[in-house]
């Protein structure tokens, strides 16, 4: 009575599927995020979203915290109330995201951090 599982290729079909779907939602970094409120902040200029035809609520509904479209605006003022998007605004307004410097410097690739420099006595 052995034999293959009859739901393994359906299986391997679903997972190809999510996938390839993954991609087309993929969100900024944290790093993306807060360099575009801090150029915010600075301009605190508001300018109106441009219209897409591609994005739901023809790309008028936005979140920058958590770089996501909604529908309409009923949708998006559920969003702000919902858990996913205060610990998102939490992490982002708290200290600077790590950069790609912060990371080679802890590998130990980036510029050597010999300590202050030590005067030096010349006696003649």
């Amino acid at each position: 009575m052995g034999g293959k599982c009859p739901h393994r290729k359906v299986k391997k079909r679903r997972f190809s599927h999510k996938s390839a779907r993954r991609s087309n939602f993929l969100l900024k970094g944290d790093d993306m995020v807060f360099d575009e409120l801090k150029k915010l902040v600075e301009s605190e200029e508001t300018k109106p979203l441009p219209l897409d035809e591609d994005l739901p609520g023809m790309g008028q509904f936005y979140c920058l915290h958590c770089d996501r479209h909604f529908a309409n605006d009923e949708v998006r003022e559920e969003h702000y109330r919902s858990k996913r998007h205060k610990k998102r605004m939490k992490q982002i307004n708290g200290p600077s995201p790590h950069r790609q410097l912060d990371a080679e410097l802890a590998a130990g690739m980036g510029m050597p951090d010999n300590g202050p420099k030590l005067m030096t006595m010349s006696f003649g």
